[in-house]
């Protein structure tokens, strides 16, 4: 499980929540009294929604999926489709505070100007969430306060010539081997298609955990050589890419992942409770609640637009 919750939540086994990081695992053990017995015989999982494209991902077996483009084209995909259909998208615009009007609307506070909204759908993370609410939602406030998170370095090595060991989507790495290195992504194995021209061998380094901590809490400057170095190493050392990447990106991740730490449904069921005695009108969404991938944040957002709407999720 170590390797597991580093390479999914980039945090330490021993803190998280298996109930809340690995749900199906956590209903297979309750409903058969072993994980490996109800993930044979089913764990009485509730209907999962239904359209064309998941029936083709079941009929073609897909392990995971991204876009020609990369993945920075779903936002961009999206704000075309909202804004040619009259959405405002306000770009640049910090939200400073949320306060709740007299009607019982919101007035949001921006950088420089506010504006009046019947219901606010929040996506930011919750700690964040947490310092805009008013004074009249402090449980609640206390409650996202303490769903904190930890910061990811990206890094994507590009090898001219050279060749994997192994093949496959990539490996995860215990913290008893390297506390720093969570994973290693066979980019080319995955998705040979974004290879290029001429191709190469591409393969993203995930840097994080105990050892990324350790340096942010003694102040250590995080540099782009820093991280490129360690993963450089961790290429050479584990895949035997010793020579010199022809490419390299780095991107550090500041509080990216979400931690799923013990208790935190129970921080969920508070938060449930408390928007429905209150009667706030206001949502929660994103990856501090129930699941940090790109999929599950999706269908938080289609789960809470359904809310709002007053329709059923699966519809």
């Amino acid at each position: 499980m170590d390797s597991l919750c580093r390479g999914v939540f980039a945090g330490n086994s021993r803190e998280l929540s298996i109930r809340s990081c690995f749900p199906s695992l956590f209903q297979a053990e309750q409903t058969h009294r072993s994980v490996l017995l109800g993930l044979l015989l089913g764990a009485g999982q509730s209907p999962q929604p239904d359209s064309a494209l998941i029936r083709q991902a079941r009929a073609e077996r897909w392990s995971q999926w991204s876009l020609r483009g990369g993945l920075e084209t779903l936002p961009q995909a999206l704000n075309t489709h909202l804004t040619s259909r009259g959405v405002s998208v306000l770009r640049g615009q910090p939200v400073c505070g949320l306060s709740l009007q007299a009607e019982g609307r919101w007035k949001v506070s921006l950088g420089d100007g506010s504006l009046e909204a019947d219901h606010v759908i929040s996506a930011v993370p919750a700690s964040v969430l947490s310092r805009l609410l008013p004074a009249q939602a402090a449980p609640l406030a206390r409650a996202l306060s303490t769903i904190a998170a930890v910061s990811v370095a990206v890094v994507n090595l590009q090898y001219r010539g050279a060749h994997l060991p192994v093949q496959g989507f990539g490996h995860l790495v215990p913290s008893s081997e390297d506390p720093g290195v969570l994973g290693i992504v066979y980019d080319s194995v995955a998705f040979p298609e974004q290879d290029g021209s001429p191709p190469g061998l591409r393969v993203t380094v995930m840097l994080g955990g105990s050892w990324l901590q350790t340096l942010e809490a003694r102040g250590t400057v995080l540099s782009q050589e820093l991280f490129q170095q360690q993963a450089q190493q961790a290429a050479a050392a584990q895949l035997g890419l010793k020579g010199p990447p022809s490419h390299c990106l780095v991107h550090l991740h500041k509080n990216c992942i979400p931690q799923y730490t013990l208790g935190h449904w129970q921080k969920l069921e508070a938060a449930t409770q408390f928007l429905a005695s209150q009667r706030l009108p206001l949502t929660l969404a994103g990856a501090s609640y129930k699941g940090v991938a790109v999929n599950d944040c999706i269908e938080s957002g289609r789960q809470a637009a359904a809310r709002v709407l007053g329709a059923e999720p699966n519809s």
